[in-house]
């Protein structure tokens, strides 16, 4: 199907300002969105997923090794001490307990040695998860693909949990990469980790997303926590009035504002429909309810002008949504 270009030209230029931030360091081997046409459709495609709330992949850092103990520890754990298959960086897959220990000394001896004890974080400890009901076998396969991508440089070990309620991985990573350079995971890297993931999923066919919080407008975590067999959520926070979105979040409103304007006036139906579950997404959003109350106040008072729907004075005002 082909699309307006003007059309195309919007939804690259705030869908990336949206979805992919600039500070995303990206691996050489990680593909990015593509060119052209195919990026724009890329774009529309991710934010059909969010306005359908696609399911958010989990990729956190649970802990780490700070001496060979406790990294064997963690072998011993996530592999339930040998009887189930474990995977290294070069694909070889092994079980039992001898396996184990010649897993733990390749560790301990390749490269600067590990001791029993120490004081610096020799391994990182990841774990890559999707909700109940994703094929786990595909889950372990995006992870591999990952892994490869993120850990080239480095050693690893990697287990598939899928007797739990969902299916998962456990990564455990060598923080002295095979150069010298060790693994020091911040909070981009964390952002990236997501988002590889997440593309791996969808090239394997399973609706997978990564966006941010502010992407998505939301004011804290909703995600479920994964802990062992049972998923629990998160302790609902007090409830208070929101605020009007400033800096971030209002710049992804402006971006969302932007991207359903052009589709609303695009030649294509698909993009129109588009258009109206954008605005019935942003409908539920705390923080455009918060303008919606601001504009009903503001209304009620004589002299007040209307706010728009968001702030920046060099944009102009945002959509019309629905009352």
């Amino acid at each position: 199907m082909t699309h307006d270009p003007s059309i195309d030209g919007v939804l690259v230029q705030w869908g990336e300002r949206l979805f992919d931030p600039p500070n995303r360091i990206v691996k050489s081997n990680a593909p990015r969105l593509r060119s052209g046409s195919n990026r724009a459709a890329e774009i529309r495609s991710r934010i059909e997923a969010t306005v359908r709330r696609a399911p958010q992949v989990m990729v956190k850092v649970t802990g780490g090794g700070r001496g060979m103990a406790a990294i064997a520890a963690h072998f011993r754990y996530i592999s339930k001490n040998g009887r189930i298959e474990f995977e290294d960086d070069r694909g070889v897959v092994e079980r039992g307990k001898e396996a184990l220990h010649e897993l733990e000394r390749q560790w301990r001896v390749g490269g600067s040695r590990i001791e029993n004890t120490g004081t610096r974080r020799e391994a990182f400890n990841v774990m890559l998860s999707m909700p109940r009901g994703t094929d786990p076998l595909t889950v372990q396969r995006a992870a591999r693909e990952f892994a490869k991508i993120e850990f080239a440089d480095h050693r690893y070990v990697m287990v598939l949990h899928n007797h739990q309620a969902n299916p998962h991985v456990h990564l455990s990573v060598r923080a002295e990469g095979r150069d010298g350079q060790r693994l020091n995971p911040r909070k981009a890297d964390l952002r990236r980790w997501r988002e590889t993931f997440a593309e791996r999923l969808r090239d394997l066919g399973i609706e997978a997303e990564a966006s941010s919080q502010i992407a998505r407008g939301a004011r804290h975590l909703n995600e479920r926590v994964w802990d062992g067999k049972r998923t629990i959520p998160r302790e609902p926070r007090p409830a208070r009035a929101e605020r009007l979105p400033t800096g971030g979040r209002r710049d992804a409103l402006q971006a969302w504002a932007e991207i359903m304007r052009a589709l609303a006036t695009s030649p294509d139906a698909s993009d129109r429909k588009l258009a109206q579950s954008i605005n019935q997404y942003l409908q539920r959003l705390p923080a455009v309810q918060a303008i919606l109350r601001e504009r009903a106040q503001q209304r009620e008072l004589p002299g007040m002008g209307r706010p728009p729907l968001t702030t920046p004075a060099r944009q102009r005002s945002g959509p019309e949504l629905e009352r």
